[in-house]
């Protein structure tokens, strides 16, 4: 009997940058695919219509990731703290992998970040995974960059 299961699992790492552009602090963190993540992946795999991965979005809750989960907790909105766009939409691809990542510069996304998200929109849309962190203190003149890479296995 052949038994072969598909996973989508992730990790992402965090850059806070200085206005020298210093690393002031770095990490990587595990991630959850969402259900309705999942579901995206199927649906792009069926060639329907559900947009490809274009926005990254950070905010502050600490609330643990659920699989149910279809947003974040307490996601910065609007002015400065809106989703910052992938730098490739949909993401760049190597072999069983794909990266997305979205920077945060001087001026967006300020403010204590604990939890990030990817999603196919820049307001609302489908939420590929979510996940939770120990607070980064992004200062006005600092730049956060995440890449955050999902790999297929």
């Amino acid at each position: 009997m052949i038994n072969d299961s598909l996973k989508p699992t992730g990790e992402l790492l965090i850059v806070l940058r200085g206005p020298d552009g210093k690393i002031k602090e770095q990490k990587t963190v595990p991630n959850m695919i969402v259900t309705s993540g999942k579901n995206a992946i199927a649906s792009r795999l069926a060639g329907t219509a559900t947009a490809v991965m274009s926005h990254l979005a950070i905010g502050q809750s600490t609330t643990a990731p659920v699989a149910t989960q279809t947003a974040l907790i307490t996601e910065f909105t609007g002015g400065p703290n809106a989703r910052a766009a992938l730098t490739v939409a949909g993401g760049a691809v190597s072999g069983n992998q794909i990266t997305f990542t979205a920077t945060f510069g001087a001026g967006n996304g300020t403010g204590p970040v604990t939890e990030a998200g990817i999603f196919n929109a820049s307001t609302a849309g489908t939420m590929l995974a979510r996940t939770t962190f120990l607070v980064v203190n992004k200062d006005a003149l600092d730049t956060l960059t995440i890449s955050w890479i999902v790999t297929i296995s």
